[in-house]
């Protein structure tokens, strides 16, 4: 269990590293585009709903919950 909780603590503080803005004055920040596609979060959660379930709605189902349902499986897991 202690394992799962350093998971838990590390996502957060990873994702609100990610948005702090950095320090310092830019004039010019070029558009990004991020187009459609597949996720890692999809495909990790495609691969364990379907090594859980061996259901093809519910990986459709689970990938479009993306890491909702990984977390959920990390949580949760079947024994």
């Amino acid at each position: 269990m202690s394992h799962t909780k350093n998971l838990l603590l590390f996502f957060p503080i990873l994702f609100l590293a990610s948005c702090v803005a950095a320090t310092g004055h830019y004039d010019y920040v070029q558009p990004v585009y991020v187009g459609p596609g597949v996720g890692l979060g999809t495909i990790i959660a495609v691969v364990i709903s379907w090594s859980r379930n061996k259901s093809i709605l519910w990986a459709i189902i689970h990938g479009i919950l993306g890491w909702l349902y990984v977390i959920y499986a990390l949580l949760f897991s079947k024994k």
